[in-house]
């Protein structure tokens, strides 16, 4: 399955990762860009990154012992810095 990621948006994708042994605990998915793209999910191997990251998008994994809430507002201060 397949969504679409709007010009200058981002998600979370915490509850699209189906595989018990993921390394992450979420992945938070942004595109600077100014065109949409297409994302695979749901998430089961740890090769979906690099993959997507060649379509022009910003994944940054949250591990257990990361703040999610920091790197998601640090992650949406950059992409306001890009939109102005």
């Amino acid at each position: 399955m397949k969504f679409v990621m709007r010009p200058y948006h981002m998600v979370a994708l915490g509850g699209y990762i189906v595989e018990w042994d993921f390394p992450y605990r979420n992945l938070i998915v942004v595109n600077k860009t100014s065109e949409p793209i297409k994302v695979e999910i749901p998430v089961f191997e740890k090769e979906w990154i690099p993959e997507h990251r060649a379509l022009g998008l910003d994944i940054i994994p949250v591990k257990r012992e990361d703040n999610f809430l920091s790197l998601w507002k640090r992650a949406h201060a950059e992409l306001d810095m890009i939109r102005q």
